[in-house]
């Protein structure tokens, strides 16, 4: 077993198209997105009323139904957590000002560095709402509403904290599924699988040298590129070290389940020019479907409940989860659950689908 990881390691090492499509590739789209700083995101900002805000007048009901602005939902306690980690933009307070005040309403925004760059779109959208009430409803000597706003103190969320975590699930991902597939099936397709077969190795053994290979590979990989984000480009390890540590338990667990797939598509494949074709199909969609490239918020809602059981979606929300908001990996069980649970199916398929020539 040693022996067939020794040599598995040293080929993929040495393999161009794993360092290219695994490292290269990858590091050229974080320096490309890195430097543009700022805060991933679109044209769409997430934000939450305070409760007890005032729901009577026209500014709350008008906010509602503005389809840029997606209204969440949740605790006093839960909304100022995704406000001091970035998950929203603003908490809104509605209030009435008293009697004898020239402007009726007051629109209080709670921001923290963690959402400011979402906040200028926020204030415009406010402006121009409160602006067309004043002019339709509003007697020129008083103003219908005002905004004010305060900024409590939070973690600045930059566009590499959103994208690093992406290009480490699209690499792993892209590694594991490509490399295993071809390698196993050029295994067997030259009978090198068969020959081993035949030798005192148990066959376990076999696919554990060959798997250890790969995930010191992916694991070597998940470094150079969390490494490359931290000291180029300041990407956020909320509690330094053990963050680190902890990403890179997530990175292990993620690249075991895409290797499991990588192991059934090897096995399912008829010949060698149909595995692009299975691979694609379990990756692309996941691409762009798990907040890859970016926030899945923006897809359509009927497909949220879908999307989030996907195994990309669930490692990228881990690793975010705990690189930018601090969370630990007992924090982030539902989506380490998910994993797990793709990976019985994969390896339930692999074992399956094995074949030795």
């Amino acid at each position: 077993m040693l022996a067939i990881t020794k040599a598995s390691a040293k080929a993929i090492f040495k393999s161009p198209q794993a360092v290219f499509f695994g490292l290269f590739f990858p590091i050229v789209l974080i320096s490309i997105f890195g430097a543009l700083g700022g805060r991933g995101g679109g044209a769409s900002v997430d934000i939450a009323f305070v409760k007890g805000t005032d729901t009577s007048n026209s500014v709350y009901q008008t906010i509602k139904n503005v389809p840029v602005l997606n209204v969440e939902d949740g605790t006093e306690a839960e909304l100022l957590d995704d406000l001091m980690k970035g998950r929203i933009t603003a908490l809104v307070e509605i209030k009435k000002n008293t009697a004898g005040s020239k402007v009726n309403y007051d629109v209080h925004l709670k921001t923290t560095s963690a959402g400011m760059k979402e906040l200028p779109l926020l204030e415009t959208i406010l402006k121009q709402i409160i602006g067309e009430i004043n002019n339709e409803i509003t007697p020129a000597e008083h103003t219908y509403a005002s905004v004010s706003s305060e900024q409590l103190p939070g973690r600045p969320y930059k566009m590499i904290d959103f994208f690093l975590p992406g290009m480490i699930g699209f690499s792993l991902m892209g590694s594991a599924v490509f490399g295993v597939a071809f390698v196993f099936f050029t295994f067997r397709e030259t009978l090198v699988l068969k020959r081993l077969y035949s030798t005192p190795i148990k066959r376990f053994y076999i696919v554990l040298g060959e798997s250890i290979a790969r995930v010191t590979f992916l694991l070597t990989t998940a470094i150079v590129l969390i490494g490359f984000g931290y000291f180029f480009y300041h990407f956020t390890l909320a509690h330094g070290a053990a963050t680190f540590f902890e990403l890179l338990f997530l990175c292990l667990v993620g690249s075991l389940v895409f290797m499991g797939f990588g192991y059934a598509i090897s096995g399912l494949a008829k010949n060698q020019n149909v595995i692009p074709v299975y691979a694609n199909l379990f990756m692309f969609p996941q691409y762009f479907l798990s907040g890859t490239f970016f926030p899945k918020s923006q897809l359509p809602a009927a497909m949220q409940p879908i999307i989030k059981f996907l195994p990309l979606t669930a490692m990228n929300d881990a690793l975010r989860k705990v690189s930018f908001e601090g969370m630990h990996i007992w924090n982030v069980g539902t989506e380490i659950a998910i994993l797990l649970g793709w990976c019985v199916i994969a390896y339930g398929l692999a074992v399956k689908t094995f074949k030795w020539e």
